[in-house]
């Protein structure tokens, strides 16, 4: 893979991230023209794992060691970003605690409390399984 530091270097591929995956490029600038030119490899599913070549082609090994990496820092990105989406949810719900305790009408409160009251209740069942079920495993 082409050292993408240096100003004006592309990289060998590009990944267009779908849903559950991406659509793979190979980059060629190597052309007398000096364009940019996209050739699709690939498609990916990140979920399964699966790479379908596009069309009939044959993917080499540098083909696949850069979408195994791909997919790697991949699901680490959408790892982490699930964690994070989580420590939000629980700033958010200081937040509406803080909020229903200082700054809510009467009406505000009557139009999400029992929303909020189930929500909590299913997230509060769910963790105590897990955690329990966590205790008795280990």
């Amino acid at each position: 893979m082409k050292d993408c530091g240096r100003a004006g270097e592309l990289p060998d591929y590009y990944f267009r991230v779908r849903e559950n995956g991406a659509a793979v490029f190979r980059i060629d600038t190597e052309n007398r023209q000096r364009r940019i030119e996209m050739d699709q490899i690939a498609v990916i599913n990140i979920r399964n794992g699966e790479v379908k070549p596009h069309d009939d082609r044959t993917l080499s090994p540098e083909d696949m060691a850069e979408i195994q990496s791909w997919m790697a820092s991949r699901q680490a990105l959408l790892a982490a970003r699930d964690i994070d989406d989580i420590h939000r949810a629980v700033d958010y719900l200081n937040l509406t605690t803080h909020w229903a305790q200082s700054r809510a009408t009467d009406d505000q409160l009557e139009d999400v409390t029992d929303a909020l009251l189930l929500a909590m209740h299913d997230l509060r069942s769910v963790l105590v399984r897990k955690k329990a079920d966590r205790l008795m495993n280990g």
